[in-house]
């Protein structure tokens, strides 16, 4: 089981998804997710065919978090050039977190 981490404090478990089929893949077929995804590598998401809304975090490689957004289903995010990768929650799991652009996470494996 992998952990998201910020400053040494879990935040969440997360998956990861590091091939291209389980880029694809995502959260779709889902009606809710428990903790985290990690989509790596990725600069853009979409929610088409989303049951549920997301919050997104695009991070640099060195997991400072560039931007935030919230996305509801059959949208697309913003193109962030700089991302590594994206961790995707349901909605609001950003806020219980108190996540924040700067913020500097860690997926511990």
């Amino acid at each position: 089981m992998a952990w998201l981490l910020r400053e040494g404090d879990v935040l969440a478990t997360v998956t990861i998804a590091t091939t291209g089929k389980a880029r694809r893949r995502g959260l779709l077929g889902r009606d809710h997710f428990e903790g985290a995804l990690v989509l790596r590598p990725c600069r853009s998401i979409h929610t088409f065919f989303m049951r549920f809304r997301i919050d997104a975090a695009f991070c640099d490689r060195d997991g400072i978090v560039l931007r935030i957004c919230s996305l509801r289903p059959w949208r697309l995010s913003p193109i962030v050039p700089r991302s590594a990768f994206v961790i995707e929650a349901e909605a609001g799991a950003f806020e219980r977190w108190n996540l924040r652009p700067g913020d500097q996470l860690e997926v511990k494996e």
